[in-house]
């Protein structure tokens, strides 16, 4: 197939979150006969509910800057789905990601027919089979590796990395992962292996007592590496670590966290923390227009909501706020939006083209707002806003992937 008829398969597998497989049964068949690629690199695991694509980013570039070839795989994406397959910081190419479905694909319907497999492998565990394949074609040093749901059934779970991290864990995903904190972080501490060096960012005391229980090698808690000297502007950070200066080129106060779990990891893995300041994380407080400023920033849960709301107020008080907003059904929208609406003198609800999309009528907006049913309207409408207006373009990151598309040349 072409790249843009294998998307399209892809895509026909249904929604990643909503048919993901939880056992790793089918991946481990599916690896195994594709001569077990996941077994051909070293990889550093990133699990939790806030932060890990940061975070994730933050240590490529590092092990990148360290003279490292690296490979890099994350999700969702925001435009392309070959963002989410890299090669030394750059997407694979199109040719590639088609021509690497074809093998993954092909070998499971073999297995399909021959009764190997109960059903074709979901989006998420091809798109996971095919990164595996890539890298371990690739020559790679080191390949930092993003959980993409919980951890323990992960698709991705089923290698032996040789370094653990866990960002902050929150409530996300709770149909799926349970209902309480603690329930959760078994979930991603699920990724844990034995003797396995891990880093646990700063969590909630219950989160980091089910971490601590779960440990099966040494861990680090990044709480005890004291940050010095933290300075904070709306594009950044800069900070002391016992003794090394960190920059984090990654806007909002909870990058810090996320910096300093990075910093300890890279310490872990014998690199220089140096390399963190040339990290890039597209849609995560990303500014595309400076007059209006227009910030994207997929905020999709409570966690993230609460950090935009806080780098909101911290650095924008006394502006002219806008918020183009979109969000899943899943979500709890009501909790986001109550954190977000009162911060805005002008409110855009909106929907990306997704069928998990809430309708852009039924999102609790405050009076007078506006209603669009395409991001594309919403970002026609923006443009009333004045030269010293900020608009955050926010709620899901599939409304950012399309607005980015949109306003990125």
């Amino acid at each position: 197939m072409n790249y843009h008829h294998a998307v399209r398969f892809l895509y026909s597998l249904g929604n990643e979150v909503q048919t993901a497989k939880f056992d790793l049964e089918r991946i481990s068949l599916l690896l195994g006969a594709l001569g077990h690629p996941e077994r051909a690199c070293r990889f550093v695991h990133v699990a939790g509910t806030n932060g890990k694509g940061s975070t994730c980013a933050m240590i490529e570039a590092g092990l990148r800057a360290a003279g490292n070839r690296t490979g890099l795989y994350t999700s969702p994406h925001l435009v392309e789905p070959t963002e989410r397959i890299q090669i030394a910081g750059e997407p694979v190419s199109q040719g590639q990601f088609a021509e690497m479905f074809d093998e993954v694909h092909d070998t499971a319907e073999r297995m399909l027919e021959e009764g190997d497999l109960d059903l074709h492998p979901t989006y998420f565990e091809t798109v996971t089979a095919m990164a595996f394949m890539i890298f371990a074609r690739s020559a790679l040093d080191v390949v930092v590796l993003e959980v993409g749901l919980g951890g323990r059934l992960d698709a991705t779970n089923v290698v032996l990395p040789a370094l653990c991290v866990i960002t902050p864990i929150d409530f996300d995903h709770t149909e799926f992962l349970g209902k309480t904190i603690q329930q959760i972080a078994a979930e991603k501490a699920g990724i844990l292996k034995p003797g396995v060096p891990a880093v646990f960012a700063e969590q909630p005391s219950e989160a980091e007592m089910v971490l601590r229980a779960h440990a099966k090698g040494p861990y680090t808690l990044s709480r005890d590496w004291a940050i010095s000297d933290l300075w904070l502007d709306p594009r950044g950070s800069r900070f002391r670590l016992r003794g090394r200066e960190i920059v984090c080129p990654l806007a909002g106060e909870h990058q810090v966290e996320n910096a300093r779990t990075a910093a300890i990891a890279l310490e872990e893995l014998g690199a220089s923390t140096d390399g963190i300041a040339a990290a890039g994380w597209p849609g995560r407080l990303e500014r595309v227009c400076d007059r209006p400023e227009v910030i994207l920033d997929g905020a999709h849960n409570a966690g993230g909501t609460r950090a935009l709301a806080a780098y909101i107020q911290r650095f924008y008080a006394g502006r002219r706020i806008w918020i183009v907003y979109g969000v899943m059904r899943d979500k709890d929208v009501t909790a986001m939006t109550s954190l977000l609406f009162p911060l805005a003198d002008r409110v855009i609800v909106t929907a990306p083209a997704n069928s998990r999309a809430m309708p852009p009528e039924k999102i609790p907006a405050p009076p007078g707002s506006m209603v669009t049913q395409h991001v594309s309207e919403a970002l026609q409408a923006i443009r009333q806003a004045g030269p010293n207006d900020v608009v955050f373009i926010t709620g899901s990151l599939f409304v950012v992937g399309e607005a980015r598309a949109l306003l990125v040349q």
